[in-house]
């Protein structure tokens, strides 16, 4: 039968199923007491496949997309009565159910139905399929944990630090009003000396050794200049505040061995550094759950992490709050940015200018990109760092606190939760869920948090009721709003979408015919989710004259770390086949409807570099880098890529997410890597046909692309046009020409902004839809027509080598 594209949502309920036999086992005719009688002989002497367990999945052609818990003692009538709720995209002739029993090692298949897919509507009948968030009552992702929640205040942070004056006038709705920058981390350094009860920090790493306030320009802060991390957590602790830290165990740092870990996230030295101390700091290692098989438990354990960024304060009621006495409320910050070494910088992105003693980067000189090793006293460039983070206000703010206390219940040992309560005592301070005198109305924003993680045990939440709380019960519940917190919205965009990701990484159901399916199949893989896709169907269905869809992307120029590494070669091979599907795809609906177009005005991939002339007075090293090595040439050359490592998406300039997961799978799975992210948006500031958005999200957006592309115009105030889009690639074309063009020594082309195509492939519209290759040309970011390549990561080698040198 054909396969059919089923692009949105699936709703499933599994009830039960009737008269099962396991043919795989000899007893499987045997009367029901016989068959009983042998299985628990063989669980109770450990030989033999012992008592059957029973689970269903759903599959869409070969991509599983569900499967229920596993059922031990119901074998032949077994009654799951659960639902699903399943984003798609995918190609495929019918649903699949598949009943199978799980043994030590595998599981056998017992039964499979066919549902063909001719069953079910057009999603184009769907009256809000691609028409934006449209109403200050837009419900907000369904089927999620912690609902949406109204009247917060949301603050975005681009960098860790912006200095003063880098961000121009940027016009928002309201008359007389500008968007207005915020710096992160001495935002936080505030929070944390103004709390008075508690501080809960969860993070991938958090070194104690750095300084969060480093700005000179600033008036120094009561005890911030030069205080770490380390010292100010002390201190609070000191003053009776409860400090609780949940950091990653990475499980390879491993006493003399390699005491920082492969990944080097300082987990041993921070837990030795508060031992003895008032601060409660517990290493978390990713367990894996109870029904996974002895391989996967281990690869869990030891190739996944604990992903969430968050901080959690006790705070001051609002300024303009007429309420007084003991009263608090909580603040929490959440996003990408790491407390540790190399998270620092600014929107500037400098290489080499602040490594002197008492500037910014020289006690925090992170450059893990050169395989003969970089330290400050060999010289730069530093790896430069662009992150975005936010801080919560408001309902929402309770809900990371919320998910903080559920993870210390679960892996912090000691009971030391402060019990917080909403009305005023004589011995305690009231902290009330809604704080009162918060954003004025016209600026209050609603906000959901998305969190991803594993083993959530929340009373009350019967088996019926899981699946509208988000939480997918296969294998022990399980909380994975990740993927449907980012594929939903962009089911509903009407116009544009702009990215800031790590790696973008999916096999998520290609198209038929393909060349991204050389070699590989999309079942053999295992990265299925859907963002790519949807991006990508959003993209084609709007190719047509008279309608616009656009998508941009920020990706790195590679992956933090040695370019010729297999890992990263790997990355970058499977990020190119992502693109690759993407563009055939997009370029395929443009020859089907007969238009002439560039698939790059629809979609485009851009990273960023930096290069900077030297300047009287730099930091001149003590010591050389080895001769004829990618370190010294970087210092020859004055340029380096700027690390991308924002997780952030923009919707029409109405809709944030921003959050600490990655587009690839072990952020996407549910059953990987634990994530958090918060989505948000004005009601008071949406889009409509005539008039765009012009609220906080939109400044935002227009601050970012003045970092990036080093002016304001008003042509990037409606993103979506083929004017912005064509304008934008122009920039990032001469910004590369600048970047990598030759001139080695003091004096070096030097562009004014950083964005620059992305030199992995991209096509161009006159270019066949069959026989791409990943061969570079001349220019980065496009293709060659030539035979499907060997080695498809050899040329991804060469371009990162000349990116890099």
């Amino acid at each position: 039968m054909a396969r059919i594209l089923l692009h949105g949502s699936l709703h499933v309920t599994i009830m039960e199923a009737q008269g099962l036999s396991n043919s795989s086992r000899p007893s499987s005719q045997a009367p029901q007491f016989l068959r009983k009688l042998v299985e628990g002989i063989e669980d109770t002497v450990g030989v033999g496949k012992g008592s059957s367990k029973m689970y269903a999945t759903i599959g869409l052609g070969k991509a599983r997309v569900g499967r229920t818990r596993t059922l031990n003692e119901e074998t032949e009538n077994p009654r799951w009565d659960e639902s699903f709720h399943v984003y798609c995209a995918h190609l495929a002739a019918d649903v699949v159910f598949t009943i199978k029993s799980k043994s030590t090692i595998g599981a056998s298949t017992v039964g499979v139905a066919y549902l063909p897919v001719r069953e079910y509507l057009d999603i184009s009948k769907d009256h809000a399929w691609g028409r934006g968030v449209r109403s200050a009552k837009y419900p907000g992702v369904p089927y999620t944990f912690f609902p949406q929640r109204q009247g917060c205040r949301v603050t975005l942070y681009q960098d860790a630090h912006v200095p003063d004056g880098f961000v121009p006038r940027i016009p928002l709705e309201g008359g007389g009003r500008w968007y207005e920058p915020h710096r992160c981390w001495e935002d936080i350094f505030d929070a944390i000396s103004g709390a008075k009860h508690l501080v809960y920090i969860t993070g991938w790493s958090v070194y104690t050794e750095i300084a969060l306030v480093r700005d000179p320009a600033q008036p120094t802060r009561p005890g911030g200049g030069g205080v770490t991390v380390g010292e100010l957590l002390k201190k609070k602790a000191g003053e009776g505040v409860r400090v609780l830290m949940l950091v990653w165990d990475d499980r390879t740092s491993v006493g003399v061995l390699k005491k920082d870990g492969l990944m080097a996230t300082h987990d041993e030295e921070t837990m030795n550094y508060f031992q003895g101390t008032d601060v409660h700091c517990v290493l978390c290692p990713r367990d894996p759950d109870d029904s996974g098989s002895i391989v996967q438990d281990l690869q869990i354990s030891t190739m996944f992490t604990h992903h969430q960024k968050i901080v959690v304060v006790d705070h001051p009621m609002p300024q303009q709050s007429s309420i007084s006495g003991k009263r608090r409320r909580i603040v929490s910050f959440v996003g990408g940015l790491d407390m540790c070494d190399g998270r620092y910088d600014t929107p500037h992105h400098s290489l080499f200018g602040p490594l002197g003693s008492a500037q910014a980067h020289h006690d925090d000189f992170h450059q893990p990109n050169f395989a003969t090793g970089a330290t400050i006293a060999k010289g730069g460039p530093r790896e430069p760092w662009h992150d975005i983070h936010s801080r919560l206000e408001g309902p929402v703010a309770w809900d990371v606190l919320y998910n903080f206390e559920q993870r210390w219940r679960k892996q912090g040992g000691k009971d030391l939760l402060l019990q917080l309560r909403d009305e005023d005592t004589t011995d305690h301070t009231a902290f009330p869920r809604r704080a009162p005198g918060g954003p004025r109305r016209v600026e209050r924003a609603a906000v959901p948090v998305h969190r991803r993680r594993r083993r959530v045990r929340v009373p009350g939440h019967a088996r019926r009721r899981r699946p509208r709380a988000g939480l997918v019960s296969g294998q022990g519940p399980d909380h994975r709003p990740q993927h449907p917190g980012r594929v939903h919205p962009r089911h509903t965009p009407r116009e544009e979408l702009h990215l800031h990701r790590e790696p973008v990484l999916s096999w998520g159901a290609p198209t038929r015919g393909s060349p991204v399916t050389t070699g590989s199949s999309p079942e053999d893989v295992g990265a299925l989710h859907l963002i790519p896709r949807s991006s990508r169907s959003r993209s084609s269905a709007r190719s047509r004259p008279g309608e616009r869809f656009t998508v941009y992307v920020v990706v790195p120029m590679w992956p933090e770390g040695i370019p010729e590494s297999g890992s990263v070669q790997a990355i970058l091979d499977w990020q190119r086949r992502t693109m690759d599907m993407m563009y055939t795809d997009i370029a395929q609906a443009i020859q089907a409807k007969g238009i002439h177009a560039d698939p790059k005005d629809y979609l485009t991939f851009f990273c960023l570099g930096n290069r900077e002339a030297k300047k009287p007075g730099e930091y001149e090293p003590t010591e050389q880098p080895e001769p004829d090595t990618d370190y010294i040439k970087a210092q020859q050359n004055r340029r380096f890529m700027i690390y991308v490592h924002t997780k952030m998406m923009i919707v029409d300039d109405e809709y944030i997410i921003v959050g600490s997961a990655n587009i690839n799978q072990r952020s996407m799975d549910g059953a990987r890597d634990s994530e958090i992210a918060m989505g948000a948006y004005q009601p008071h500031h949406l889009a409509a046909a005539s008039r765009p958005a012009r609220g906080q999200v939109h400044g935002f957006r227009m601050a970012l692309w003045y970092e990036h592309l080093g002016a304001v115009d008003d042509v990037f105030t409606r993103p979506e046009t083929v004017e912005c889009v064509r304008k934008v690639n122009a920039m990032a074309d001469r910004y590369w020409d600048l970047y990598a063009g030759d001139g080695p020594g003091a004096r070096p082309p030097r562009p004014p902004a950083h964005l620059t195509p992305s030199p992995s492939p991209q096509t161009a519209a006159s270019r066949s839809c069959q026989g791409w290759s990943s061969s570079p040309t001349r220019r980065p970011g496009c293709w060659a027509p030539s035979q499907t390549t060997s080695r498809p990561s050899s040329p991804h080698r060469e371009r990162q080598r000349r990116a890099l040198i």
